[in-house]
């Protein structure tokens, strides 16, 4: 079954992720754009960017999704190596495509492989779109539809692309390489066996950084693990940043759409708290306009809320997936969003999480300040508070999920962990505020047996607490 979840469509490779599903869900996106871009279209003619990611088969994925393309007349750019995913949504809005197709499963592990389809805007596809396609899927099995191949005359469709002289000319529109040229900053890169090689360390380099790379050459097997820039896998990052003292240790992971971000003594910095400096940190240095905006999933702390509140900004909230940022990122007045998996844009850049520009957004900010990330942090936590968080992800079967969810949902307490419950929110899952500004989230996983558990408090004691009332409630 080629379901499109949060972000795109992932399984594992040989057992659905085959060349024959890949021709099926391409030749459906094919059938989609054709209606969707009509000749009256702004797209004159319809033209799609194609890129991969390191795994295993997904350049061999990739040609033949171009070749399915190229069979429908649509016009392929298909990139000459590897590629980033958010380089892939720039390019959509740059060259006015009709979309892109990348194939890479992002940070999930080594045995999985995806597709992500992104339409004209560069965002990701919202349900509306992947509903679409998913219907065009069916529709061509219901009917024994016999995929196209492609002639030799067809392949005038199909041109080989390098993406990234242009996205390196964006990317220096947005970040002060004047600063971090001056910083002589000292910093690892993790590349983790993904696509940020030769592009991360590459502008670091050019910016007069001393670079320590690591894992900067492909490997399908991402060492062993997954390809996410969490704890388990930045090891070696973290020893490197100690061992050297170096001022900084980045790393993105495979697709390069999300972050990790290590501090000079060694200490992970979490999403969340990257989001809240980052803010700080361009409402300090960029031009903020009376309308400016912010946007954090439901998920994401509530810091965000805080600063902005001194500053006259408004706050969105949204569901759990980058896509639901794309209002506010297509227009020019969103300062940052974020959300607290590792994902975050700005506008005038990209409706597309970026952990490129995430990365040198840091270098920069340590640059400008002349200080390590928990200096900063420590500044932010004396003007706006302590903010403590948390996520924990509970193991459980289907109709576990569902009984603590339908309970949560249908009947919600009125008192937890020795607090009453002050306001409800059911945007995504089931969230539980305080009026003492902390909160717990419930959400569960669309694609997993899991119940995902995020907490936040203004004090270590209450968020133990709340970590405690949860756990009563999940099953044994």
């Amino acid at each position: 079954m080629i379901k499109f979840g949060t972000s795109g469509w992932r399984a594992i490779i040989s057992d659905e992720f085959t060349f024959d599903n890949v021709r099926l869900a391409t030749q459906a996106i094919a059938n989609y754009l054709k209606k969707v871009h009509s000749p009256q279209s702004t797209v004159h003619r319809i033209k799609v960017i194609v890129g991969y990611d390191t795994r295993f088969l997904s350049k061999e994925f990739a040609q033949v999704c171009a070749e399915v393309l190229a069979a429908n007349k649509i016009e392929v750019l298909l990139c000459d190596r590897d590629v980033p995913t958010p380089v892939i949504s720039y390019h959509i809005i740059k060259n006015n495509l009709a979309g892109g197709i990348n194939f890479t499963a992002s940070h999930n592990p080594p045995e999985y492989n995806g597709i992500k389809f992104s339409p004209a805007s560069g965002a990701p596809a919202p349900p509306k779109v992947t509903n679409q396609i998913e219907y065009e899927i069916k529709k061509l099995r219901t009917t024994n539809y016999e995929l196209r191949t492609i002639s030799s005359s067809l392949l005038k469709h199909i041109r080989t692309f390098n993406p990234k002289p242009a996205y390196f000319s964006q990317i220096k529109r947005k970040i002060r390489f004047d600063a971090i040229k001056k910083a002589k900053l000292k910093i690892a890169v993790d590349c983790l066996y993904g696509t940020s090689r030769n592009y991360l360390d590459f502008l670091l380099k050019k910016a007069n950084c001393k670079v320590e790379p690591l894992h900067n050459w492909p490997d399908p097997y991402f060492g062993g693990k997954r390809p996410e820039p969490a704890e388990d896998s930045i090891k070696e990052l973290i020893e490197c940043v100690k061992k050297k003292r170096l001022d900084l240790g980045l790393a993105c992971d495979g697709d390069a759409d999300r972050f990790g971000i290590v501090d000079s003594d060694g200490t992970i910095i979490s999403a969340n708290q990257i989001i809240s400096l980052l803010l700080y940190h361009l409402i300090k240095t960029r031009p903020v306009k009376k309308n400016s905006v912010a946007a954090r999933t439901v998920a994401t702390t509530h810091m965000v809320d805080k600063i902005c509140g001194k500053f006259g900004i408004k706050v969105y909230e949204t569901p759990v997936g980058f896509k639901y940022f794309t209002p506010y990122l297509t227009k020019d007045n969103c300062i940052i969003a974020g959300e607290e998996s590792g994902g975050l844009s700005i506008s005038g850049h990209l409706p597309e999480k970026d952990g490129i520009l995430a990365c040198l957004l840091v270098a920069e900010m340590v640059a400008v300040n002349k200080k390590p990330i928990r200096g900063l942090l420590e500044s932010l936590y004396k003007e706006f508070g302590y903010f403590p968080f948390e996520r924990i992800d509970f193991s459980m079967e289907q109709d576990q999920k569902n009984k603590l969810m339908d309970g949560l949902l249908d009947n919600p307490p009125k008192i937890f962990a020795k607090k009453p419950v002050s306001k409800i929110n059911k945007k995504d899952g089931c969230k539980l505020l305080f009026s003492d500004g902390s909160w717990v989230l419930f959400r569960p996983s669309g694609t997993e047996p899991i119940v995902r558990c995020y907490f936040e408090a203004r004090s270590d004691k209450r968020l133990k607490e709340l970590i405690s009332a949860s756990k009563k409630l999940i099953p044994a």
